[in-house]
């Protein structure tokens, strides 16, 4: 279930039993009346948006990402606010519904008392709370941990192919007499995209710019084996170099990009990179292509069944949740655009 909506009813049918036991309770004694409803029913009605404006500032302002003394003392502080918020409300829906005795409920020890048990009521909310975070961040590392185990294996396979090998080797191989330096340049190329693959491990994101570099040297490669054939443009904005990204992944839209688009065509084609920040601090990530895609635009089902795009998309969703997208589209009648949004900082747990 999504975890948003299990907060609601949980939420719902917590704050809701809080009344119902409340009024039971006071059945036990006498008989209820429509004010006793209205009043427990009210107080109720504040845990609940008090609750909820509570996790609305743990949200905003990553409470989840604080380190474990900051965040329990933010927390105290603000149970200890809420409970005396709470013990005002109390008063005033007294007074509303008619049940107010100031001789008694102003006197310091029943003060002291609703926020004492206030306080305990927010206790229990929060520990409930932090608890499901932390346990379901626990889980979905484990998670984690497993996929990119999978997706590294699998990286791992198509990176290191054969066939990528020796067609790189080949090209170099053409360069050696024809040009050396070049063919020096690219063996250092080669060598970085290997050892970048090797080296990507069990990281969950690195910055752009490494990414960005190794997409260059694999992108040198490929237009010494296609020459002419191949046209490369990158439209990368200052910003993006703010960001992290999950490793090997604008690896895999582009080698897909080549294997799905250019090489495919007998003359060739131009992939094109572009990174921006978005209005919502966002990056963007597009990479457009020459070549189109089958059945309106979907992804062929031989792509599908590949380990690129579906890693690609599985791996987005592990670490950014539903805060990053995936789409791949045919763009005018010659281009295909594959396009990622990564949210700048690493979502705190919902």
């Amino acid at each position: 279930m999504n975890r948003t909506r299990l907060y609601w009813i949980l939420q719902i049918l917590g704050w809701s039993g809080y009344a119902l036991i409340n009024l039971f309770f006071v059945s036990l004694d006498r008989r209820i009346t429509p004010v006793q409803i209205g009043a427990y029913s009210s107080l109720a009605a504040f845990y609940f948006l008090s609750t909820h404006a509570f996790r609305y500032a743990i949200k905003k302002y990553g409470w989840l990402n604080l380190d474990f003394a900051k965040l329990l003392s933010n927390t105290v502080l603000t149970l200890a606010l809420l409970s005396i918020l709470n013990t005002i409300a109390q008063i005033i829906i007294s007074w509303v519904f008619g049940t107010l005795n100031p001789e008694t409920e102003f006197r310091l020890i029943v003060i002291s008392g609703n926020i004492f048990v206030g306080f305990l009521f927010y206790s229990l909310w929060s520990m409930v709370y932090f608890l499901f975070h932390f346990l379901d961040s626990y889980n979905q590392s484990l998670r984690y941990q497993a996929k990119i185990n999978e997706i590294q294996l699998n990286h791992l396979k198509s990176q290191l192919n054969p066939h990528f090998i020796f067609n790189a080797l080949n090209s170099v191989r053409a360069l050696v007499d024809e040009d050396p330096a070049k063919a020096k340049l690219a063996i250092t190329q080669l060598s970085n995209i290997l050892r970048f693959s090797l080296m990507m491990d069990k990281k969950r994101t690195i910055d752009f710019e490494n990414e960005i570099n190794t997409v260059k040297d694999y992108l040198n490669l490929e237009t010494i084996r296609f020459e002419e054939r191949l046209q490369v443009k990158y439209d990368i904005e200052p910003s993006a170099y703010d960001y992290k990204i999950p490793p090997m992944m604008l690896q895999t839209i582009v080698e897909n990009a080549i294997k799905h688009g250019i090489s495919t065509r007998v003359k060739g084609g131009l992939v094109e990179i572009k990174c921006k920040e978005g209005i919502t601090d966002d990056l963007i990530i597009q990479v457009r292509n020459s070549g189109q895609l089958k059945n309106n635009g979907m992804v062929r089902k031989k792509e599908r069944e590949g380990h690129g795009i579906n890693n690609t998309m599985q791996r987005l969703k592990l670490i950014y949740g539903d805060r990053a997208s995936f789409k791949i589209f045919n763009s005018e009648s010659d281009f295909v655009i594959t396009e990622i949004k990564i949210p700048k900082q690493n979502p705190t747990l919902g």
